[in-house]
């Protein structure tokens, strides 16, 4: 049975293995707080199991239950009857810092797990298990729910949140004048770069129903006179005109030849000193752990792509007519793979 995340107690292998095989609980139990927004109904205060069972149309003594499970995960606690957020409970509410509940909404959501109901038949098959539970590919059906691709876009946030200010940090942008984000949806890596670059302009490219959230967010930052937001496929075209063209979790996202053909429409825009950025969690060798060894299978599963070790990337550049410069690493579990015009 899951254990209490917070323990550290050394377990023997095979409890450490049902405590794996039992992980998916948690991840339910979490999507059920954020459905039933259980963080705001508490933002007010402490309140009976019965009083939040009325708030949330709920059956009261299941609540009950589950609000103590949710105690024994760290969410609230519990005095004389009354339940109340702790500090961890307290990130799930709507709008915190973070986005955790957009995050639970989509990565412990029905439609994502269907896909990872069918992980075997990719392993074995090396097809995307979600293209065959949503019957068409992921991009596809996001395009056609816009409510969950904004809070898919939310979730990339919350997922990647230490990432932009890390890449800003750790690669020099000085020389740049023009940043071009190719699928940078609201522009947070942008945004990110372009307050530690200010004379630096953006352009932020999507599509149109991606970018649909940015001028918020970029407006909230103050650069609306700074992003120009171009709305477009990356399989068609990318804008012309960038010092360097961002691929933030983009190549990991699809088949090598899909790949290609991104990396080929920036290719045909760029200058001698144009840098093709790469920001991606880029695999170390052999055993060492990494969180990109997991990310690997969700991109199996999910939209069909792969994440890649630097050899991996230097493949895929040279294939496109680039060459890989450097990877530059960052606080963070993503690197810059930075390439140019061989």
């Amino acid at each position: 049975m899951p254990d209490n995340p917070a323990s550290h107690i050394e377990l023997p292998p095979h409890a450490q293995l049902v405590q794996m095989g039992t992980a998916h609980w948690v991840s339910h139990i979490l999507y059920v707080a954020a459905k039933l927004s259980l963080a705001d109904h508490l933002a007010s205060g402490p309140k009976r199991s019965d009083e939040l069972a009325a708030a949330t149309k709920t059956h009261a003594p299941s609540l009950s239950r589950f609000m103590r499970t949710l105690a024994h995960l760290g969410l609230v606690t519990e005095h004389g009857g009354q339940f109340a957020s702790t500090r961890l409970g307290e990130a799930l509410k709507a709008g915190a810092h973070g986005a955790a509940r957009s995050a639970i909404l989509t990565l412990a959501s029905p439609w994502i797990t269907s896909g990872w109901e069918c992980l075997l038949e990719s392993v074995q098959t090396g097809r995307p298990g979600l293209e065959k539970a949503l019957g068409m590919p992921i991009f596809d059906w996001l395009a056609q729910h816009p409510e969950e691709a904004s809070l898919f876009s939310e979730t990339m946030v919350s997922f990647h949140g230490a990432e932009p200010a890390a890449v800003a940090a750790a690669y020099d942008f000085s020389s740049m004048t023009t940043i071009v984000d190719i699928g940078g949806a609201t522009g947070n890596l942008l945004a990110a770069i372009l307050d530690k670059q200010p004379e630096a302009r953006g352009i932020l490219y999507d599509l149109p129903h991606v970018v649909r959230d940015a001028p918020k967010l970029i407006q909230g930052r103050g650069l609306t006179d700074r992003v120009t937001i171009v709305s477009g496929s990356f399989f068609e075209r990318v804008p012309e005109g960038g010092d360097a063209y961002l691929l933030s979790h983009i190549i990991h996202d699809w088949s090598e030849e899909q790949c290609l053909t991104i990396l080929g429409h920036c290719r045909r825009v760029m200058k001698p000193t144009t840098r093709v950025l790469i920001i991606e969690m880029v695999l170390p060798a052999g055993d060492v752990p990494h969180p990109g060894k997991m990310l690997d299978m969700m991109m199996l599963v999910g939209p069909g792509g792969q994440e890649r070790t630097e050899p991996e990337y230097g493949a895929l550049l040279n294939k496109a007519g680039l060459r890989l410069t450097k990877v530059v690493p960052t606080n963070s579990a993503v690197s810059v793979v930075e390439a140019m015009i061989k």
